[in-house]
Formats: C-alpha cells, structure tokens, sequence
C-alpha cells in the first residue's frame, strides 16, 4: 500500500510579514488535492463457495446493530464515525458524530 498523506503536522510556511495572522490561503496548495471517503456500514466474513451462492434478495448479515455508529473512512484511514441520514426521497447521506483520534504510532 501506497504511503499515505498525514497534514495532522502540517505547519503552512511563516506569513510574508511578521505577526501577520495566518488565514486559510496558507493551505490553499492542498485543497484540489482528490480523496476517497468510505462509509462503512459493516462488515461479514464468509468463504468464497458461500459468497458465490449469494443471488439477487440474498442478505448478508453485517456485524452491526441497527441504530449502531458507522465508520468513515478518508484514503482508507479511520477518522470518524456517523449516522446514515435521509438526503431526499432516494439518496442516503452520512452526518459525523464523533472524530476518531488518529494513532500516532502508525
């Protein structure tokens, strides 16, 4: 796996003047930068002879409890947890309940 992009200890360059306060612009470098969110809904391990069984209306049973917390995912790296909300009439959405620390020590 690629290495990934850490900007937890990102420190924008010195303003051009000193003691000019530091705004937004100093980030404006990582901004197009694209990423990949994921929202997890759960998960299931089954073997591949059970996996090529499954057809159209077969259920997979999730390891999560309705009404349980989701994961979000940013480039496959935890960072919140969420609700699934209704958007409008037939799209979901994800609100974040709670940041996820990041581990220092990967």
């Amino acid at each position: 796996m690629a290495d990934e992009l850490d900007l937890s200890d990102f420190t924008p360059p010195p303003a051009a003047e000193a003691g000019a306060p530091r705004s937004t612009r100093d980030l404006e470098a990582v901004y197009d930068i694209p990423v990949t969110v994921s929202a997890v809904l759960g998960r299931s391990t089954m073997q591949v002879s059970q996996l090529l069984k499954l057809g159209r209306g077969a259920v997979v049973e999730l390891d999560r409890k309705l009404g349980e917390a989701i994961d979000i995912y940013v480039n496959n790296r935890l960072v919140a947890r969420g609700e699934v909300v209704m958007v409008d009439d037939n799209r979901l959405g994800v609100t974040m309940t709670e940041i996820v620390k990041a581990d220092r020590g990967v």
